[in-house]
């Protein structure tokens, strides 16, 4: 640790953490082995900061969120281990809604991407430069948003997800797939991303055999759904989409129309 950043004496740091001249933690922080602080971080009170996480110049962590229902309430913004936040990252602590901001481990948070409070983020998420998170979304394991996106509160974006750059996310994106244009819209299955992830041709199939009924065959969407479940064998994959959708509260992205 170095003399010219400011520790407050309720913070409780790893014996090996570093942290570069002129940062500052408050109170009421807790950051585990190996991290590294790199100069020019905030923390604020509420920050629990994982083992092996890197915090690059200029991010701040667990500053109050931006909602004026806030009162002062003592909520958290939890950053799981091994993950790296770039620079001038600002990630937001929740409010009484969830009384935490999460994010994963083994996550990469890109310079200038901004978390709003109450956002959970899952492990091996990958957000590019420049995102825009608002508050109340939900981001599953392994997704990857593309850089300058954008995703309305109280979004979901499911499992092994890709976003394409610069897009607007208003609606809720199922898991497995890629997605781009706008409005939002169905760009296929995220066969790379999957098989980057473990899961089999035949599995990637399925999961193919699945979106086509679903997005691609023009159907009504509810209708989609009952094919699906009686035309597709019952799996984990299966299950986790029909769910998805059907438990969606803002409604998913549009299907393939070929324009």
């Amino acid at each position: 640790m170095q003399s010219l950043s400011f520790i407050n004496p309720g913070a409780k740091l790893a014996e090996n953490v570093v942290v570069d001249p002129f940062s500052m933690i408050h109170h009421d922080v807790e950051i585990g082995e190996g991290t590294w602080i790199g100069s020019n971080v905030t923390i604020y009170p509420g920050a629990r900061i994982g083992k092996n996480v890197r915090i690059f110049p200029g991010a701040v962590i667990s500053a109050i969120p931006q909602d004026l229902k806030f009162d002062g309430e003592e909520t958290l913004a939890i950053i799981g281990d091994n993950t790296t936040i770039r620079e001038c990252v600002t990630i937001n602590r929740g409010t009484k809604d969830k009384f935490k901001t999460e994010v994963g481990s083994n996550c990469l948070i890109m310079a200038y991407t901004h978390l709003a409070h109450d956002c959970i983020v899952g492990d091996q998420v990958i957000i590019a430069n420049g995102v825009q998170v608002a508050g109340h979304v939900n981001i599953q394991n392994g997704a990857r948003i593309g850089g300058l996106s954008a995703i309305h509160q109280f979004g979901l974006v499911g499992r092994n997800v890709m976003i394409e750059g610069g897009s607007m996310v208003s609606k809720d994106v199922p898991p497995f797939i890629k997605a781009g244009r706008y409005p939002l819209t169905y760009e296929g299955v995220n066969a790379v991303g999957l098989r980057r992830s473990g899961f089999s041709n035949e599995k990637i199939n399925e999961i193919q055999d699945i979106y086509r009924i679903l997005f691609v065959h023009n159907r009504n969407l509810s209708k989609a759904l009952d094919i699906v479940e009686a035309q597709i064998a019952p799996s984990a994959e299966r299950d986790e989409i029909l769910g998805f959708i059907r438990g969606s509260e803002r409604g998913v992205l549009k299907g393939f129309n070929g324009k």
